[in-house]
């Protein structure tokens, strides 16, 4: 079996008398793509900020390629190869869409021209590069949203972090951008995306899906093996699941 590229030990997270995260554990592979799923507040944003360094767990550990990065910085956790996008985007507005991503090229290109081109290349696969002269303050949410994804991929990221990267998209723009989620897994890249209600993407796209409740995860399988699962019927969908992943 390949070795996990991401492992989630046994983390916990309090905030006050809250468990934002209680006794999470799941493994992430190479290429693989895994969609967080779980109704408001389950946890899933704070997973996020504990993997990308944003927030420290109270509890566990979260290792990548097999090395703590517990303490890490989001800068140094960044480099070594895990991208992150934000529910809400905020680009640099003033710089323009192809300088934008070229703030994250810097982080491996020795020189801003050689960042510049990165970045050229970037923006092609998100289909972005004709706005590259365009202010980052111009475009649209459906651009923002591929240019959140551009600024991450900059990194030459090992794994993604996609968090609600569809929130807010018309069902032809949902498709679309998974059509590029699955073109990511192609391209080798393991992805983690948070998703709330798109289940007819969710078990399109997903490799495994991870259920939270309350902080717990609560199940942890295939599509198929989700949609089998009573425990997500109840916690989380209240509707045949079948109904669910059809709508």
């Amino acid at each position: 079996m390949t070795p996990a590229l991401l492992e989630i030990d046994n983390v916990t997270r309090v905030f006050g008398g809250v468990r934002a995260l209680d006794g999470v554990s799941l493994q992430v592979r190479d290429g693989e793509i895994v969609s967080i799923i779980g109704p408001n507040g389950a946890g899933k944003t704070t997973l996020f900020n504990i993997i990308s360094g944003v927030l420290r767990p109270t509890s566990g550990d979260v290792r990548f390629q097999g090395r703590s990065i517990v303490g890490w910085t989001p800068q140094r956790i960044a480099g070594a190869g895990i991208g992150r996008t934000y529910q809400i985007a905020r680009p640099f507005g003033r710089l323009s869409v192809l300088d934008n991503v070229a703030v994250g090229a810097l982080t491996h290109a020795r020189t801003l021209h050689a960042a510049r081109v990165a970045a050229e290349e970037v923006l092609s696969v998100v289909n972005l590069l004709p706005l590259a002269d365009r202010s980052a303050s111009s475009l649209t949410l459906t651009q923002r949203k591929r240019l959140e994804v551009a600024r991450a991929l900059a990194l030459r990221p090992k794994l993604l972090l996609l968090d609600e990267v569809m929130a807010g998209l018309t069902p032809t723009e949902i498709d679309a951008m998974a059509g590029f989620v699955e073109h990511l897994h192609e391209r080798g890249i393991a992805a983690i995306g948070g998703v709330e209600h798109v289940m007819r993407v969710v078990m399109r796209i997903s490799h495994r899906i991870v259920v939270l409740d309350f902080g717990k995860k609560i199940a942890d399988g295939t599509p198929a093996e989700i949609v089998a699962d009573p425990r997500v019927n109840e916690a989380y969908f209240g509707t045949p699941i079948d109904e669910v992943s059809a709508s």
